[in-house]
């Protein structure tokens, strides 16, 4: 018995598909719908292969499938019914309070014989948002509505500023209404994480959306990222362990070792045979 997750890369589906993980829930895959023109995910304009390097970040398969505008329901439901004979039970949404969207996830899901789960639903939209990011959710702004955005927001991160900036001109929190969309390139559940090295924002239809042009995924361990610049190791890390070619250590004749920390502690000195003294 399983459950799936609706993906639209953005924080909202990401944050509830975290949810439902944390409360039990096993998701055997996430289901991704791209416009069959554009190749593109609806509206966030995120394109099929972040959707990918998100998945493989997280470690669950990605089912991802191209709709038409006029078919989508249909579509919908096709590629959801794929999965059922794995033992799907149930769908995973991230609705928050949009009541018409909820009842489209029930009525679908129902026809399809399998429930629909809504972790955020009825949660207050910035208690949600504040959430997200203090638990070490981040995330790319990538559309919103030309008139409520200026060009500088494309491409930012959502933070504390941005929830400022919605707040004092009164639009929605996590922008149910599609007032803007996201793509979340780090998180608890990811295994890695999404840099974008290369982007313009474009305008298209009264929207603007974030073009992304070069994109890396970073793999890290246990969800910790090790930078090595000059003398800048991680806390308590044994420089000897890590083997970082720094300079100023290792072409001179007296080098010190030593575990560091915030500061250095008793750090000892090399003689000249190589051993180390007391």
């Amino acid at each position: 018995m399983s459950y799936i997750a609706s993906w639209s890369g953005g924080k909202d589906s990401c944050f509830a598909c975290y949810k439902a993980i944390l409360n039990g829930y096993d998701i055997s895959y996430l289901v991704n719908f791209i416009s069959k023109e554009y190749k593109r995910v609806s509206f966030h304009g995120t394109e099929a292969k972040l959707i990918q390097l998100q998945a493989e970040a997280i470690g669950i398969p990605l089912l991802q499938k191209e709709t038409t505008w006029n078919g989508y329901e249909q579509e919908f439901k096709d590629a959801v019914r794929s999965l059922i004979p794995d033992g799907v039970v149930g769908m995973v949404f991230g609705d928050i309070y949009l009541q018409e969207h909820k009842d489209w996830a029930e009525r679908v899901c129902g026809e399809l014989g399998i429930e629909a789960i809504e972790p955020l639903w009825g949660q207050d939209p910035e208690k949600i948002l504040l959430e997200f990011i203090d638990t070490g959710f981040e995330a790319t702004i990538v559309s919103a509505k030309a008139d409520l955005f200026d060009e500088v927001w494309i491409g930012q991160k959502v933070d504390r500023e941005f929830l400022r900036y919605l707040q004092d001109r009164n639009i929605d929190i996590c922008g149910e209404n599609g007032e803007y969309h996201t793509l979340v390139t780090c998180a608890p559940m990811f295994k890695g994480k999404i840099e974008i090295t290369k982007s313009r924002p474009i305008i298209r239809d009264d929207y603007r959306f974030l073009d992304t042009l070069k994109y890396s995924f970073a793999r890290t361990e246990k969800g910790n990222i090790l930078h090595v610049r000059d003398l800048d190791v991680v806390e308590r890390t044994p420089l000897l362990d890590i083997k970082p070619y720094v300079p100023e250590f290792d072409v001179r004749e007296v080098n010190k070792m030593g575990w560091l920390e915030k500061e250095v502690h008793n750090l000892s000195t090399s003689k000249d045979d190589g051993g180390f003294t007391e």
